[in-house]
């Protein structure tokens, strides 16, 4: 490690941090325009063979940036996309991005530095940085947002000019250090540590837009919510969400050792998809999604009562027939995505003649990530983090997260030297519990 990530490591105060100039490389895990072909003809797409775990160079830094040293991050499915080269190879959104011209043009490379969750410590800021302090101790933000584009004020996912970073921009959160816009920064919450906070922000505040934000569901009080993979990345906070606004949340999980994990989680009602007959990827037709759907709501009245208000759906393809039919006359299907496909067939009777909803929904803005990260802050949701790698194994990490072999969030250590550190409200850490904070860990 060179001197500011020693300074860093050390705790050093922000008078040494500024006294300590950033390195013109870093340590950080990306791909290369090289191997964008590297996969084709290949049925197993292993991200181990495409991640790569390097040295890059530093970039100049925009006015409205900050530098954060990194101290953990963590893998999103995104990662295994960019790893993948698909739906389509990254190289192409920072080409596009690039052309843009000025700063934006520092984005084009090629190689590309994944990752789109961090936690870390500020260590350099622009002159156009008013809020934020070298020393902070920071959580980012996925979103990159143009501020000068009009759409963004009504709402930053609106904009032309946003981003998701470390996806479609460069100098993302898998590395030692992480360029970043000042508006992407959040105070991390002080009683999680470095790889807790870093397992937050992306799914969490993704699925706080969906179900409570006033452009998702807005659910209420009794409302009764089906999630469909009630213990990963996205549905664990999901969970949680419906369960601190007194509602009924009803988890769809992939295996019976998930059952327990739900539970734990807050589900008052645990489906296991492979006793309905739900399983791997394929899509049923129209008429099968049908009699699965019926199947469905039958475990949910029979265990509840009532149809499901809401269905969180970001599972796409094998899931999306059955959600349309079995959410309630007049509910609310809301998608953040869809890892098993994104072509949806669905029988669209069961929608108009019924008045339900269907909702796109994609991150959050700033206004919700801040909100979401409240809760944090105040202990009313607590992390879903269910394993940590060291970021030179980010391939294996990866890896588990590209066959669905986890729950929850897999987090990277990046320049935090082991597990536990970070915390600097210990006596709220100590008053919800450690074992309360960490539901999904297993060792």
């Amino acid at each position: 490690m060179g001197s500011l990530a020693e300074v860093v490591v050390s705790g050093g105060s922000p008078e040494e941090l500024e006294r300590a100039a950033p390195p013109v490389d870093y340590l950080a895990a990306h791909t290369r325009v090289e191997d964008v072909d590297m996969f084709r003809g290949v049925a197993d797409k292993d991200v181990r063979k495409s991640l790569r775990v390097g040295r890059v160079p530093m970039p100049e830094l925009a006015p409205d940036e900050v530098l954060v040293a990194v101290m953990a991050a963590a893998i999103n499915y995104n990662t295994v996309w960019s790893a993948t080269f698909e739906p389509v190879p990254t190289f192409g959104f920072l080409k596009k991005f690039g052309a843009q011209g000025g700063w934006d043009a520092r984005h084009d490379l090629p190689h590309h530095v994944l990752g789109s969750d961090a936690a870390g410590v500020v260590v350099w800021v622009g002159a156009g940085v008013r809020r934020w302090r070298v020393g902070d101790h920071v959580v980012v933000s996925c979103v990159q947002v143009d501020d000068q584009e009009p759409a963004t004020h009504a709402d930053g996912m609106l904009g032309s000019g946003q981003r998701i970073w470390g996806y479609e921009t460069n100098f993302g959160g898998l590395a030692h250090y992480a360029v970043v816009r000042a508006s992407q920064l959040l105070t991390k919450p002080a009683h999680l540590t470095w790889e807790e906070s870093a397992s937050t922000m992306l799914t969490a505040s993704t699925s706080y837009r969906m179900l409570v934000g006033d452009k998702g569901a807005r659910i209420k009080l009794g409302d009764v919510v089906l999630i469909w993979g009630a213990t990963g990345g996205l549905g664990a906070f999901a969970v949680q969400l419906v369960k601190n606004a007194g509602g009924i949340p009803v988890g769809v999980v992939g295996s019976a050792d998930k059952v327990a994990a739900a539970r734990r989680l807050g589900c008052d009602v645990v489906v296991n998809r492979a006793e309905l007959g739900l399983g791997g990827s394929a899509e049923p037709a129209p008429e099968r999604a049908v009699e699965l759907g019926k199947a469905l709501g039958r475990v949910i009245r029979r265990e509840v009562g009532e149809d499901p208000h809401v269905v969180f759906d970001f599972i796409g393809r094998a899931t999306f027939g059955i959600s349309v039919f079995v959410v309630r006359r007049g509910g609310v299907v809301v998608t953040c995505g869809s890892s098993s496909g994104y072509q949806h067939r669905y029988d669209n009777r069961y929608l108009w003649m019924n008045l339900k909803r269907i909702i796109g929904s994609h991150a959050a803005n700033y206004q919700e990530q801040w909100e979401c990260n409240r809760l944090f802050r105040l202990g009313k949701l607590v992390p879903a983090l269910s394993a940590v790698y060291p970021l030179e194994e980010v391939g294996e990490a990866a890896r588990v997260v590209q066959t669905n072999q986890h729950s929850g969030k897999v987090g990277v250590l990046c320049l935090a030297p082991g597990e536990g550190l970070g915390v600097t409200d210990p006596a709220l850490r100590e008053a919800i519990g450690a074992d309360h904070l960490n539901p999904l860990r297993t060792n």
